[in-house]
């Protein structure tokens, strides 16, 4: 389903705008689209690292057309919602629980408020802390994860990695950028071709920058890094895996060089309610956000598995 560039470049007037403050006081900037009565129910959508909602209006824009209400917040420490480094445009964080935390908080909030069923769904880093969230007991009745950070690539392997990882980052201040420019080191693509097929989706997010250059998200600190590489492994480790029965649809990008697609594809052999989706060489890492074969795609299965899934009430 094709929607006009305004779904892109603009925020729809319905949206509401708002802060949301976690438990510990911390402001987290929220976007909440409610659906015309009756709705059909509701998706949390959370986006990867340095990700803001902006850049997913398009996709929100076919959800909420269907009649589902769409909500987003921004992780801690990127977007709209306050910096934790001092250097603003390095993604900083102490620990991931810290988002855990922010977005249990969220869920329960929003899951007494909005209109069931209660789907999930994560993109990137917040596919992994979706999938994290539901191991740490978090039920929505059905979960979709995109591109999902079950593994971070790395040259020289996981294990190695998160090694050099921790002791590089006790060499000095491990909130300083772990690198200086592209999506990650060791590689020639630019990071277009890291994210998308696409030029023109890719400069929407350019835009977004240009519009509210607050938003703008430079590289990870040494310190995400290593609680990446922790928080990625104790996950794909996790025996509550095994025992999750809320219905999951996992949709790969075989070719992904950002996450680890064959981390993804192991865990998702283990979830006992998982549905796989794959992509090949025609999809880069924001499957939401390639070009329109591999985009309505992916839309396409998403709504096939919400209607067997998480149906709602009849429109």
């Amino acid at each position: 389903m094709k929607f006009p560039a305004m779904y892109r470049r603009a925020l729809p007037a319905e949206a509401r705008i708002g802060t949301w403050l976690a438990p510990d006081g911390w402001a987290l900037r929220r976007f909440d689209w409610p659906a015309a009565a009756p709705a059909r129910g509701s998706i949390l959508f959370q986006g990867g690292r340095g990700d803001v909602f902006e850049k997913y209006l398009e996709s929100f824009a076919a959800w909420h057309d269907a009649g589902w209400h769409v909500s987003a917040f921004d992780w801690r420490g990127q977007g709209g919602s306050g910096r934790l480094s001092p250097d603003r445009h390095v993604g900083h964080v102490e620990n991931f629980s810290e988002y855990i935390a922010d977005f249990r908080a969220f869920w329960a909030e929003w899951q007494a408020v909005t209109p069931g069923p209660h789907v999930l769904m994560g993109h990137s880093m917040g596919g992994h802390l979706a999938l994290r969230a539901m191991a740490e007991g978090v039920v929505p009745d059905a979960a979709v994860l995109i591109a999902p950070m079950l593994g971070l690539h790395s040259p020289i392997g996981a294990r190695w990695g998160e090694r050099l990882a921790k002791f590089v980052g006790r060499l000095s201040n491990p909130a300083r950028a772990a690198w200086k420019g592209n999506e990650r080191p060791a590689t020639t693509d630019t990071r277009e071709a890291l994210l998308t097929h696409d030029h023109g989706r890719y400069e929407d997010e350019l835009w977004w920058q240009h519009e509210k250059p607050e938003l703008l998200m430079g590289p990870p600190s040494w310190q995400w890094l290593i609680r990446a590489f922790e928080s990625t492994r104790a996950l794909r480790d996790d025996a509550r895996l095994a025992t999750l029965r809320v219905p999951t649809l996992l949709i790969v990008a075989e070719a992904d060089q950002l996450v680890s697609p064959v981390a993804a594809l192991q865990v998702a052999a283990r979830l006992p309610a998982a549905q796989v989706l794959r992509f090949g060489p025609e999809s880069a890492h924001e499957i939401l956000r390639e070009a329109d074969g591999v985009r309505d795609r992916a839309l396409a299965a998403i709504d096939r598995f919400l209607a067997a899934h998480a149906p709602g009430p009849a429109r």
